[in-house]
């Protein structure tokens, strides 16, 4: 499959927007209630949340078929070397062609200074977790996390660069 990685713009919003929606409905079906998940959604990216993560953070996307298929958002790393992944998602039809891979590889071989790599994933989301663990994120912690009313069960990963 032929894709390419590159660096956010504004314009990508809304495309963003609509991976991010996908990706967590299809993810997060029987896991969290719809509601919750649209509550975090609308919270999480709207507009104005997406114009300050462009601005304060480093979000990759990933391009095939002539879309936006997937990205990928770092923070940016601290003076320890230390960053979080918050979110790879891609369109569920988009997974496992090595697209997840190469937004992660952006992130390692862009954002200079990283030695370790941290992320959050819902101990259910088995697509999420397995990805991880097979590039090589190992468990950290785990904890509850009350979303919006929701118990979540998240394991704290770290991936060492």
């Amino acid at each position: 499959m032929n894709y390419s990685i590159r660096n956010m713009t504004e314009q990508d919003i809304h495309p963003v927007q609509h991976v991010a929606r996908t990706s967590w409905n299809n993810t997060y079906e029987g896991i969290i209630p719809l509601e919750i998940q649209n509550n975090f959604l609308e919270a999480a990216y709207n507009d104005e949340r997406m114009m300050q993560r462009l601005q304060h953070s480093h979000i990759f996307v990933a391009e095939a078929d002539g879309q936006i298929v997937g990205f990928a958002n770092f923070s940016p790393v601290n003076e320890a070397g230390k960053m979080e992944l918050g979110a790879i998602y891609l369109f569920p039809a988009y997974q496992g062609n090595g697209i997840g891979t190469a937004l992660l590889q952006k992130g390692i071989t862009d954002l200079k200074g990283a030695k370790e790599i941290f992320i959050n994933v819902e101990r259910d989301n088995l697509v999420g977790k397995t990805f991880y663990e097979a590039k090589g994120f190992e468990v950290v912690s785990e904890f509850d996390d009350d979303f919006d009313g929701h118990i979540l069960k998240t394991i704290r990963m770290v991936l060492n660069v």
